[in-house]
C-alpha cells in the first residue's frame, strides 16, 4: 500500500469534504495599472513580478508600480482574460486587476488548489468560450467551484506526487532546450565555414512553383488522389503526405503539376515565406511553393535543405511588399556551401557525414514518435493521468456541501 493510499484509510476513508473555492481560500486583488505604464516601468532586474493578461508578464521595482497590490505568500493566480489558466507563484508578484488570485494558511493548500484548477482547466476555458471574441471567465465561475478538500497530510502527499511529475518534465523540457542550442550551434558550424560557395540555381536540375486550381471546379478536387501541398504543410519538415488532394484533370489543365520526390521546397509567400521542407513523395503544389530538384551529382538534396533552414534568416532579410513574399530569383541566388569541390566522391562523402550527424540531433530534438519530445508528451500524458486520479475523491455523506 502507498503513503497515499495509507493515509487515505486514516484519515478519510469514507471521503472527503466538497466545499466553494470562495468558501475556503482567501481571495487577492490585484493592481490598477494599464498596458502602458507596465511597458514604461519594465526593468530586467525588478524584484516584483506583475502578471498582465494572455502571457504578458513584466519585471518591475516596487517603487515605481503606482497603487501597488503586492501579494508576498504563495498564491494561485487565476489568468481570466486572453489565456484562460492558472499560476502557482511563491515570491512577491502582483497583477492586472481584471484577474484574481487565491491564497491560504497553508503553503499546501495554495499548491493543491493550484492542481485542481489545472486539472479543470477545460471546464474554465469552456465557461468562458461564449463570451465574445476574447476569452473570458467572471469571478463566480471559480468562486462557486466546487473542489474536493482531503485532510491537509492527504493534499501534502498529492502535492508531493504532482511536483515530483512536474520537476521530472521541467528537466526535461531544459534537456530538450540544451540539446536543440547545441544542434543549431553545430549546425551553423558545420554549414558555414565552408567557402566554397555555389548558387541554389548553379546546383538545381529544375525549379518551379505550382499552381491552385479554381476552388469552384469541383472536378478539380472531387474525389482527388493526387497529393497537393500548400505553404501551411512546409514547416522544415519531411512531407510523407499532404492535406488536399486534386485530380488528374487540374493537372491537366492547370499549373499544379507533378514534381519528384525529394525536390527542397521553400515557402514563397506571406507569413510561412522563407520556411522548408522535402517532399518524400512526388506531389504537386501550390503557387506560393518553390520546388527545386537538387542535381544529385553536386550535393546532396537533405544537405540543401539543412543549409536552406540554416539561412532562414537570410531569406526572411529578402521578403518584399506588403506580405512579405519571396521571389524565386532570391531564392535560387541563395549560396550553399559545398566541400572539397574540386573531388565529387569526397564531396558528397562529407556533405553525407554532415548530413547523418545533423539528423541524429534533428530526431532528438524534434521528432514526436522518438527522442525527447516524445518522452516529454509521454511524461506528460503521465501527470495527467495520475493528476486525475489523485484529485478524484469519493464525497463524505456527513458532509454539507457549501
Amino acid at each position: 500500500m502507498s503513503k497515499l493510499e495509507q493515509l487515505i484509510n486514516e484519515l478519510c476513508p469514507n471521503g472527503v469534504e466538497f466545499k466553494k473555492i470562495k468558501n475556503s481560500y482567501t481571495r487577492i486583488k490585484g493592481t490598477p495599472i494599464t498596458a502602458g505604464k507596465m511597458k514604461e516601468i519594465a526593468s530586467d532586474d525588478g524584484e516584483i513580478k506583475i502578471f498582465a493578461g494572455g502571457k504578458t508578464v513584466i519585471t518591475a521595482h516596487e517603487a515605481d508600480i503606482p497603487n501597488a497590490n503586492i501579494t508576498r505568500v504563495p498564491a494561485v493566480l487565476v489568468q481570466s482574460r486572453g489565456v484562460i489558466d492558472a499560476v502557482y507563484y511563491d515570491k512577491p508578484f502582483t497583477f492586472k486587476n481584471e484577474m484574481w488570485a487565491y491564497t491560504a494558511d497553508n503553503p499546501i493548500k495554495v499548491k493543491y488548489l493550484y492542481y485542481v484548477l489545472k486539472n479543470n482547466i477545460e471546464h474554465f476555458r469552456e465557461a468562458a468560450s461564449g463570451m465574445g471574441s476574447l476569452p473570458q471567465i467572471s469571478l463566480r465561475v471559480t468562486e462557486d467551484f466546487i473542489i474536493s478538500l482531503p485532510p491537509l497530510p492527504v493534499q501534502e502527499e498529492i502535492v508531493r506526487i504532482l511536483d515530483k511529475f512536474t520537476e521530472l518534465t521541467a528537466e526535461l523540457t531544459a534537456e530538450l532546450t540544451a540539446r536543440k542550442q547545441q544542434y543549431e550551434y553545430y549546425r551553423d558550424d558545420w554549414l558555414s565555414k565552408n567557402t566554397n560557395k555555389k548558387s541554389l540555381k548553379q546546383i538545381a536540375l529544375s525549379s518551379r512553383s505550382g499552381g491552385t486550381p479554381l476552388k469552384s471546379n469541383k472536378d478539380y478536387y472531387a474525389n482527388g488522389t493526387i497529393p497537393w501541398l500548400r505553404t501551411q504543410e512546409v514547416v522544415f519538415n519531411e512531407i510523407n503526405k499532404t492535406d488536399c488532394f486534386i485530380t488528374e484533370l487540374a493537372v491537366q489543365e492547370t499549373s499544379a503539376k507533378w514534381i519528384p520526390a525529394n525536390c527542397v521546397i521553400v515557402a514563397i509567400s506571406g507569413a510561412s515565406a522563407g520556411r522548408c521542407a522535402i517532399n518524400k513523395i512526388p506531389l504537386t503544389t501550390n503557387q506560393h511553393c518553390l520546388a527545386i530538384e537538387i542535381n544529385p551529382e553536386v550535393a546532396l538534396y537533405k544537405y540543401v535543405f539543412y543549409c536552406v533552414c540554416n539561412q532562414y534568416d537570410d531569406l526572411i532579410a529578402k521578403k518584399e511588399g506588403a506580405r512579405g513574399d519571396l521571389n524565386s530569383s532570391r531564392i535560387l541566388g541563395l549560396e550553399i556551401p559545398i566541400p572539397y569541390p574540386e573531388d565529387k566522391e569526397k564531396s558528397l562523402a562529407e556533405q553525407q557525414r554532415i548530413v547523418d550527424i545533423l539528423d541524429r540531433f534533428d530526431k532528438l530534438c524534434n521528432d514526436i514518435s522518438e527522442g525527447l519530445p516524445a518522452e516529454i508528451e509521454a511524461r506528460q500524458k503521465q501527470y495527467e493521468y495520475y493528476r486525475d486520479k489523485l484529485l478524484t475523491f469519493k464525497k463524505k455523506e456527513a458532509a454539507e456541501n457549501e
